[in-house]
């Protein structure tokens, strides 16, 4: 009987599978081939890409006009990522210490924001931010100021709406690793003389190490690509990756050179995840199958 019911489940395993390797194929290693072949190819005005092969798309990502907008890009991310990573941190701890009936309203609470679409929370947060908008008016009305002051297209404001959309994904996987992290092993530690700090810094960093990588992972890449943001908050002077990106494919109708920007941000990936598969064979954790 079992080896029947074993058959009757195979044919449904094997088609599962080969959906699943072929969706892979099709939609995530195909795409990436492309880009990288697209990259060493050559601009052509009419049919965008042409023969011979060269690196000169690579070569410019040296000159000084791209270069500033690259680190201008991860200078701005990586702020969003430490104020993330700064108030993520505490949050999955408290959700993660809070009862369990609470945890799951704390979460939905979290995810919430996700249920409309990230571009119209940006035009809301440009709403908030204009020279007559809700924080203006507000501290107007409170005294702090006596004139409206410029919120809107800076880099703080860039800022503030890089962190605010990406925020949930820092939490989400340190909540799971706190969610692990066993209570007899903070208890053994303060029964062996470690004050707080030092069990924090001996104990609970280390084995959240992972959940600290995957957030980085999930925020600073991001942060770099969301063009849209860049394009509603900062205005013409606060340009991300996914600008230069946006306007070679679109404007400029460079192709080699907006693939190789995209190869960039692929490898910085693939540097961030072998990161957490080094932390995570660190502690012990054999499964890298998932981010989180």
């Amino acid at each position: 009987m079992a080896r029947t019911n074993s058959s009757n489940k195979s044919p449904f395993r094997t088609a599962t599978l080969w959906l699943i390797w072929g969706w892979l194929l099709i939609f995530a290693l195909l795409p990436n081939i492309l880009v990288i072949a697209v990259s060493f190819l050559t601009r052509d005005s009419t049919a965008f890409i042409s023969l011979p092969v060269t690196i000169d798309s690579y070569v410019r990502m040296i000159d000084p006009l791209y270069f500033d907008v690259f680190v201008h890009s991860l200078w701005m991310a990586g702020i969003t990522t430490v104020i993330c990573l700064l108030l993520g941190y505490p949050f999955a701890w408290f959700v993660s210490r809070v009862s369990k009936r609470w945890q799951p309203l704390l979460m939905l609470m979290l995810i919430l924001p996700f249920w409309t679409n990230s571009l119209v929370r940006t035009y809301a947060l440009k709403l908030l931010f204009a020279s007559n908008g809700l924080i203006n008016k507000s501290l107007l009305a409170i005294g702090i100021i006596d004139a409206p002051i410029d919120i809107l297209y800076t880099q703080g404001a860039v800022i503030a709406g890089l962190t605010y959309l990406l925020f949930p994904f820092m939490v989400l996987p340190l909540y799971a690793v706190f969610s692990d992290l066993r209570n007899d092993m903070l208890l053994a530690s303060q029964d062996l003389g470690a004050s707080k700090p030092q069990t924090f810094w001996h104990v609970v960093l280390p084995l959240t190490t992972p959940g600290i990588i995957s957030g980085v992972l999930l925020v600073l890449l991001p942060a770099m690509g969301m063009f849209y943001v860049a394009d509603i908050l900062g205005g013409s002077r606060n340009l991300l990756v996914g600008n230069i990106i946006k306007n070679q494919f679109l404007d400029a109708r460079d192709w080699p050179f907006g693939a190789a920007a995209s190869v960039l941000l692929t490898l910085a990936m693939a540097v961030l995840l072998l990161a957490y598969r080094a932390s995570s064979r660190r502690i012990g954790k054999t499964d890298f199958s998932e981010v989180a």
